[in-house]
């Protein structure tokens, strides 16, 4: 007689994220009946700290909640099983935390009930903005606070935070209090932790149907991996995209290398596929494991390998330094974190009739990114304030990275100063954005670049030394006596008596240019310039001198402006005029 079909369950992800040492890894152990691989910090240097150095992973199950019965649709699942990623609240170990919240469904925001928000609550609710739609704020070690004053304390810690998070996607969010571990992690394991059942309460109200899409190429991020002696490497972590089964070949890229699936396990239970939002832990032909602790698992040839990239980019407010060009920031995309410098830039808007700068069209924006439009170089990210208008102008960035990273195309990317002071009471978290254009060419400079059409304005500025005759003027210092000005010839440029010539050549040796007028000076400007050179010059007697400067008081050199630009990544470093 066939087994009848083994038990479906769902699984739901939910981040545990704070500051250091709010209670997140007492909290996880509390909820939690079956400890997966990291979970309760495996990590020496953690056990004697009592803090979380890695993503820990452990779960607990409860039968499936009504109301996803209705959602499920076909698929028939009979249990919830909440996995919890605990995220560490090291200030340090920031990267792991991008990385972790990638995976998660809802986020368990924890703060210390006597201590409230501190400066890693808010880098972590940052992080929780930008990857994650639902979050549950849990207020712990209310075992802290004086009986007599515990509620109170707590009412006013939860009107707090309600205020907090008023301007962000968490309005209105659920607020619980407990207590993980009663009397800190050196108290014996016997006291009940308090307001567990509870929060297992509302965490099976918040639980959603997750979108689950077992189609598309395999993605699976990476967090442990060890070796079994006579069976294989097991690679442990969470499905983010397409699925997986036994006998799959699937591509390590850090590695270069492709090895086949020999069987997979969801919290030590082998099943023979998994997909988007499963937590599995897959035994592969072997590899040395060291090679491998944290990165990506993909379908053969489905990732790309970037030595740069042009992303969207949007400051985070509550950074406050300067985002400027030719700096370098930390940058995690996909599950790395590398160095990159980047470079700013803006398209170049057009007016339309009312004189309004229109910005990108609905069109362009759904693009959002095309090397046919012309940008603007930007020496640093333009806020509102810069602009003097409402809302931020759509920017683009230019990230040159330090060594190659590895990640799925479109994907979040989050800019950070890491190594800002760690106990500064400031936000290191720079911009996001989404990653648009990659470039996998190692010359990419050569290669790619020169198809980026960003321009830099210039203007030099000099004077009309002399007139040759009606068509033709000499000017001086608008450039060295270095410079080639045969790069220069044909250019247009404006006298500032409104007269619009272009440069026929050099004059001499010493940099002058000889500027020819096609529709010729003007009287004014003739008179203008004679009355100059002849108070240049030593004749004539001191009276009629005097009148000529009482009749003209201002008698001002004419001088010449050329304005044009150029490309920057352009190999021929030509010179544009519109």
């Amino acid at each position: 007689m066939a087994d009848p079909s083994p038990p479906k369950t769902l699984n739901f992800n939910v981040g545990v994220l704070g500051h250091v040492d709010s209670g997140k890894t007492s909290l996880a152990r509390a909820l939690s009946s079956t400890a997966s691989t990291a979970a309760f910090d495996k990590n020496p240097q953690s056990k004697e700290r009592g803090i979380t150095l890695d993503l820990g992973f452990s779960a607990f199950t409860v039968p499936l909640p009504e109301h996803l019965k209705e959602s499920c649709g076909e698929r028939q699942y009979d249990s919830l099983q909440f996995t919890l990623v605990d995220c560490p609240g090291h200030a340090s170990l920031i990267r792991t935390i991008i990385g972790g919240a990638q995976i998660i469904d809802l986020m368990m925001l924890v703060v210390d009930v006597v201590k409230g928000m501190q400066t890693q609550t808010a880098e972590c609710l940052l992080i929780g903005q930008l990857t994650c739609s639902h979050m549950i704020v849990i207020l712990n070690k209310t075992d802290l606070l004086p009986g007599d004053k515990r509620q109170a304390a707590i009412d006013k810690m939860t009107k707090r935070m309600h205020k907090t998070l008023e301007n962000t996607r968490f309005k209105g969010c659920p607020i619980i209090a407990v207590a993980a571990k009663p009397g800190g992690p050196e108290a014996p394991e016997t006291d009940e932790p308090q307001g567990i059942t509870e929060l297992i309460d509302l965490l099976k109200a918040q639980a959603f149907f997750p979108r689950r899409d077992p189609s598309g190429s395999l993605l699976m991020a990476v967090d442990h991996c060890f070796s079994i002696r006579g069976q294989g490497t097991v690679i442990t972590g969470t499905i983010l995209q397409g699925s997986l089964s036994v006998n799959d070949n699937v591509e390590i890229p850090a590695l270069k290398v492709t090895r086949k699936v020999k069987s997979v396990q969801m919290f030590r239970k082998p099943v023979p596929s998994a997909m988007q939002g499963d937590r599995v832990g897959v035994c592969v032909t072997q590899f040395d494991p060291k090679l491998l602790e944290r990165g990506v698992v993909c379908t053969p040839g489905s990732l790309q390998t970037l030595y740069a990239a042009v992303i969207s980019v949007q400051k985070i407010e509550y950074y406050r330094g300067a985002l400027t060009s030719r700096a370098k920031f930390h940058i995690t995309v996909g599950h790395e974190t590398v160095m990159a410098r980047i470079s700013f830039f803006n398209q170049v808007l057009l007016a339309n009739e009312n004189g309004d700068c229109n910005p990108t069209s609905p069109e362009q924006n759904a693009k959002s990114f095309s090397f046919d439009w012309e940008f603007h170089h930007l020496d640093e990210y333009l806020t509102c304030q810069a602009e003097g208008g409402n809302g931020e102008p759509q920017q683009w960035a230019l990230l040159e990275f330090e060594r190659p990273v590895t990640c799925p195309p479109l994907c979040l990317v989050i800019g950070s100063r890491l190594d800002s002071d760690i106990h500064g009471n400031t936000c290191r978290l720079a911009f996001h954005g989404k990653l648009l254009e990659g470039f996998e060419d190692k010359n990419y400079t050569e290669t790619a670049l020169p198809r980026l059409k960003i321009s830099k304005d210039k203007q030099k500025e000099g004077a009309v030394e002399r007139v040759t005759d009606d068509y033709t003027v000499i000017g001086r210092n608008l450039f060295k006596k270095e410079t080639n000005l045969q790069l220069f010839v044909g250019l247009k440029v404006t006298l500032s008596t409104g007269e619009t010539g272009s440069i026929e050549g050099g004059f001499g040796q010493s940099g002058k240019i000889k500027i020819r007028i096609p529709e010729g000076l003007k009287e004014e400007t003739k008179q203008l310039l004679s009355s100059s050179s002849k108070k240049k010059g030593k004749g004539g007697a001191k009276n009629e001198s005097s009148k000529s400067e009482e009749t003209k008081p201002d008698a001002q050199p004419v001088t010449i402006h050329l304005n044009f630009k150029r490309y920057i990544y352009d190999p021929q470093k030509k010179m544009v005029q519109s």
